[in-house]
């Protein structure tokens, strides 16, 4: 009895204060017991039982996590029988939490928890975009392949300007006619030369002057003496692309000779109507400067341009790449084409299918009212630049891979559609005011709707 009693009392004294050996005598029941299970793990040394037996909970704590370090593969193993049969004892509960952990039977289930949020993120999709894309997903992403392909071959002769080459090519795809007006040198005729040398099309050109008559653009009816018969000679019209170059420096009864093929795509000569090849556009370009011998276009053929836009000026990093390839004047020579004609007519059947809401359609018909009821213009936007409107923005969608318009469309293609077609007051006009001007009070004025109908 003496030799155990020592053995105890140099227990309690290993990593204790002097003041705990009082109290081992008395808590000896209550430890004994959890300690029973952890006897037989030790099968290495019997006296250690009786020593571990005769100690408090305190110091038996510390020697257990001391080797647990160490040897992990020795003590992981009976740890979690340990902790299972005293689980009513406070005191061993709260190191079992550690353990409890990564056996945690609930985990199975909790795999199943996020497939359930999952099937209100497929159903809310629908709702935005599904519902709204009418066209598969991958021939809107072929449609915008191919147009910036489109464009970015175009982009080698134009350097720095992919605004209006956009612009260009969205006219195109439509089938409407554009109106390049700005200064001179500013590549005008370049960017109508690349656009049609990019797609595998029929180009021809017109330089308007003074002079030219009607029939030197449409074709002339002549009699052939050798044959007996009158032969029609077709005209420079009957290209995909014409370029109708200084377009105000003919007279007026040549330009209305372009009214008939620009709207009805097709030409009469001596009561004998004759179509156009297919697509069909026309790229006119005009100079704001130097009006002298020149006719201002009518405001019954400035509607039929879809859009009217300028190039500007080159910043100085694109003007460095244009000097560096000074070497060759006409840069559209060396454009080889990336689009056929028949994928142009494969793109525009596509864009056409692009969804629009009523509220997008009522969106451009407020807008087109707004500049009809502004004090500064004699005559807004016609019925004919809103459905141009609507159409150009169907191609101006697909064209950043989208199967339906948004409002914000109409707003980037507001400006270049419509402004032209405005009939300015005179009075208005001197005070300063704008088509420009009118465009931009509009769509402040009118907002842009929100939800979906």
């Amino acid at each position: 009895m003496s030799n155990d009693f020592d053995d105890a009392t140099q227990l309690g004294s290993i990593g204790h204060n002097p003041s705990v050996p009082s109290q081992p005598g008395q808590q000896q029941p209550a430890f004994h017991t959890p300690n029973l299970p952890e006897q037989p793990q030790a099968d290495e040394d019997p006296e250690g039982t009786l020593l571990s037996a005769h100690g408090t909970a305190q110091p038996a704590l510390p020697q257990q996590s001391a080797p647990a370090t160490p040897n992990q593969p020795r003590f992981r193993q009976p740890m979690p029988q340990n902790l299972r049969q005293p689980a009513a004892n406070p005191a061993v509960a709260m190191p079992a939490q550690q353990p409890v952990q990564p056996t945690h039977p609930v985990q199975p289930s909790q795999p199943v928890q996020p497939s359930q949020p999952v099937q209100p993120v497929k159903q809310s999709q629908p709702v935005v975009d599904t519902s709204m894309m009418t066209a598969p997903s991958k021939d809107i992403t072929e449609f915008h392949e191919k147009f910036a392909k489109l464009v970015d071959n175009v982009s080698q002769v134009v350097v720095g300007k992919e605004a209006p080459i956009r612009q260009c090519a969205t006219a195109m795809v439509v089938g409407g006619h554009i109106l390049l007006e700005d200064n001179p040198g500013t590549g005008k005729t370049q960017l109508a030369r690349g656009l049609a040398n990019s797609i595998d099309m029929s180009f021809k050109r017109i330089q308007f002057t003074p002079d030219l008559l009607p029939s030197d653009v449409v074709g002339v009816t002549y009699y052939d003496q050798k044959r007996g018969e009158f032969e029609y000679r077709e005209g420079p019209i009957f290209a995909s692309i014409v370029l109708a170059d200084e377009i105000n420096r003919a007279s007026p009864k040549t330009q209305s000779a372009l009214l008939e093929v620009m709207e009805e795509q097709k030409v009469t000569v001596d009561g004998v109507t004759h179509p156009v090849p297919q697509p069909f556009m026309v790229i006119a370009t005009q100079n704001p400067i130097e009006q002298a011998g020149t006719y201002r276009l009518p405001e019954a053929q400035l509607d039929r341009f879809l859009m009217k836009t300028s190039v500007g000026y080159p910043n100085r990093e694109a003007l460095t790449r244009i000097l560096s390839s000074s070497a060759h004047p006409d840069r559209s020579k060396s454009l080889s084409a990336v689009v056929a004609s028949s994928v142009v007519a494969s793109m525009a059947d596509l864009a056409a299918e692009n969804h629009i809401e009523n509220s997008v359609l009522d969106y451009i018909g407020a807008l087109v009212e707004a500049t009809r009821a502004a004090d500064e213009t004699r005559m807004g936007v016609s019925t004919r630049g809103a459905i141009g409107m609507a159409r150009a923005a169907r191609v101006w969608a697909a064209s950043q891979g989208r199967s339906y318009v948004l409002p914000d469309d109409v707003k980037d293609l507001a400006e270049v559609v419509w402004a032209h077609r405005l009939v300015m007051d005179p009075d208005a006009e001197f005070t300063g005011a704008t088509a420009s001007g009118v465009i931009t009070a509009a769509l402040a004025q009118v907002p842009a709707p929100t939800t979906r109908d």
